[in-house]
């Protein structure tokens, strides 16, 4: 059945991209994320989502823990990236109804064996948090900070670790009384209502019964509307004992709210620190303008007198004079070492900038907002497979220029290597993750549709690409090559290649690094992220950036008569995921506190991954500025 509905969510992904090409960008509501009108007295079903932890990173189902059930347990057809996520959204036993408070209400009662103590006590000891949604906005816990201002966590604690008093021995105790409130925003000309918001107050009590136990129609002592008695502090708390029981209530109220239901999700997505986001495109912008100055002095100033002194040069004995860029004109354009390999890394690195450029248009729309749970890491995925066609072409036509003929087998390097790559480190990490017996484990179902979007979808446009990129005739270089390659002067210490490089990949890394913090925050804090409109002034100075330290680099390299630019150009960019690897391994000993083994494998991994691909793309910016740049000077002077 999931693999069915797996399939269907491809093809309605894949439809839904075309859609939104297609499309107008105003005028509609996006599947699923239309208003719900509730009556007086409608039903409100609450659903349950995973459990997630800052300090493991590993999610787990809601139901993997001795918490009441309803009679079945029924899956919500879940999208590609919600699977990705490790989401696993079923329903409930807590449904409400519309503007009807309800208070002390049981849930059920459950026995706590040995193994069930000791899953709540790890899961309280990792600090778990138990996610919920009602008519699609997750719960959320409300939170004074220093600066009397409120924020919102999402989800509430599985329980806390505490002393009684006079005690030093550390006890386990667990939520077991939940005090909901439901915001509605009501239509003034009708009886209908909106929810705009969904928080929870979570607290620990030990419940007494006032008679014997008569199911939900029990009467509690500790908890008791009639007799005004509600729950509002965690005074005797309910410890986690194996051999007890432990019985589950919860109350409801409902707030009318000024909040309109397109603005729901504002108070999720409340960013305090808008200065830290203009301070980054600020130090970022002073980058780009330190190097478009010298960009911009090399072009105009430097070349335009070196371009008008090697036109004007008329004896034999002043062109043997010559000195700089223009000596190499002979060996500029000879194809590199391991070139087939070159023009797979470009390719690749068109394909992920594609991707990103797209992914990050829908998204600044407001395509992709987190009210459509997954649907960022499905648009990437889907963006991902169909830019197949660009790196087939780039690399086929940067192959054909190095005069290669077998096109067939730099395609099949294209369709494999990267996603290949991608694919076994994720195969390892699932395998972990499995290991674990977590709920982020990607099922063989889902494992299966993403092989079959590799080889159904990905490869064959690939293949398409470079069949289209071989066919156009080969991009001529300005200038001819010479049979003999000329001797490399020995350079300056400062000219050496692994100082340049490490040196080009600092000023990238530090455009976009402040951002980076915010990105790390909410994909392992599990916060919201949704400032693509500073992420995308970001990603533009990024790619001004790769272009322009790579242009200034590969022109005092020529000029120190090194024609040897192709791989260096990719590398001198490139360098800032190595940059950006380090950053991660300081954001984790100083930010996180993981201390699994297995969730520091997780991370690491993933950021390897992360790093790789930001290699690939900001190499691939740096080659192109520079493969645009050398054409551009040496079809400027006239060459004997």
């Amino acid at each position: 059945m999931r693999a069915a509905a797996m399939l269907r969510w491809l093809a309605a992904g894949a439809a839904l991209v075309v859609l939104l090409a297609a499309a107008p960008a105003a005028g509609f509501y996006l599947p699923g994320v239309a208003p719900t009108d509730f009556g007086k007295g409608d039903s409100l079903p609450v659903k349950v989502n995973k459990l997630t932890s800052v300090k493991t990173q590993l999610p787990y189902a809601y139901y993997s823990l001795p918490f009441c059930k309803p009679e079945t347990i029924v899956d919500s057809a879940e999208n590609l990236g919600e699977v990705l996520r490790g989401d696993r959204i079923e329903n409930s036993p807590y449904v409400f109804q519309m503007r009807e408070p309800k208070m002390c209400q049981i849930v059920c009662k459950l026995p706590v064996g040995e193994k069930e103590a000791k899953e709540l006590k790890e899961k309280i000891e990792d600090e778990y948090r138990v996610n919920m949604i009602l008519d699609n906005l997750p719960l959320v816990v409300s939170v004074l900070r220093q600066d009397k201002n409120i924020a919102y966590q999402g989800g509430y604690h599985v329980g806390v670790k505490g002393q009684y008093t006079g005690s030093k021995e550390e006890k386990y105790f667990i939520h077991n009384h939940l005090s909901f409130l439901v915001k509605y925003h009501k239509d003034d000309d009708s009886e209908l209502s909106r929810i705009v918001g969904f928080e929870v107050k979570p607290y620990s009590i030990k419940h007494q019964l006032d008679d014997k136990w008569d199911g939900v129609n029990t009467r509690l002592s500790t908890c008791d509307p009639h007799a005004n008695k509600l729950v509002t502090s965690s005074d005797s708390p309910q410890e986690v004992e194996a051999g007890k029981e432990i019985i589950f209530t919860y109350d409801v109220r409902f707030e009318e709210s000024d909040i309109k239901w397109a603005s729901r999700w504002d108070t999720y997505l409340l960013m305090t620190d808008d200065q830290i986001h203009w301070f980054s495109i600020v130090n970022s912008l002073m980058i780009v303008l330190f190097l478009s100055g010298m960009v911009a002095m090399i072009m105009l100033r430097t070349l335009y007198r070196d371009i008008s002194r090697y036109n004007q040069l008329e004896t034999q004995e002043e062109a043997q004079e010559e000195t700089g860029w223009k000596l190499v004109h002979g060996d500029v354009f000879r194809p590199p070492t391991n070139s087939d390999l070159l023009c797979v890394y470009v390719g690749t690195g068109v394909q992920f900038f594609g991707m990103l450029l797209v992914t990050m248009i829908f998204a600044v729309l407001g395509f992709l907002s987190p009210s459509n749970r997954g649907g960022l890491m499905t648009a990437m995925l889907l963006v991902w497979v169909l830019m197949g066609l660009l790196a087939g072409y780039a690399s086929s036509r940067l192959y054909k220029m190095f005069k290669g003929s077998e096109w067939k087998r730099i395609t099949m390097r294209t369709a494999f290597l990267f996603p290949g790559i991608a694919f076994v480190i994720f195969f390892i990490l699932n395998a972990l993750i499995w290991g674990e017996k977590s709920s982020g484990a990607v099922p063989f179902t889902t494992m299966f549709a993403l092989v079959l979007l590799w080889f159904g979808i990905s490869v064959p446009l690939v293949f398409v690409g470079s069949y289209l990129g071989f066919k156009k005739p080969a991009l001529e270089p300005p200038v001819k090559t010479n049979k003999i390659p000329r001797q490399i002067p020995e350079q300056a210490w400062y000219m050496n290649p692994i100082f340049t490089i490490l040196i080009g990949g600092i000023l990238p890394f530090g455009a976009v690094f402040i951002e980076l913090f915010f990105i790390l925050t909410s994909i392992w804090l599990h916060q919201f992220y949704y400032i693509f409109g500073f992420l995308f002034l970001v990603f533009v100075i990024l790619i001004i950036t790769c272009a322009e330290i790579t242009v200034v680099l590969c022109y005092f390299q020529l000029c120190s008569e090194d024609y040897m630019w192709w791989w260096r150009s990719y590398l001198t960019s490139g360098s800032s995921a190595l940059y950006l690897f380090l950053y991660a391994a300081f954001y984790f000993f100083t930010k996180l506190q993981i201390t699994k083994l297995v969730s520091g494998i997780l991370y690491f991994g993933y950021m390897l991954l992360a790093s790789l691909a930001f290699f690939v793309l900001t190499g691939t910016i740096g080659f192109c500025a520079c493969f645009w740049f050398t054409r551009l000077i040496y079809s400027s002077v006239k060459i004997d």
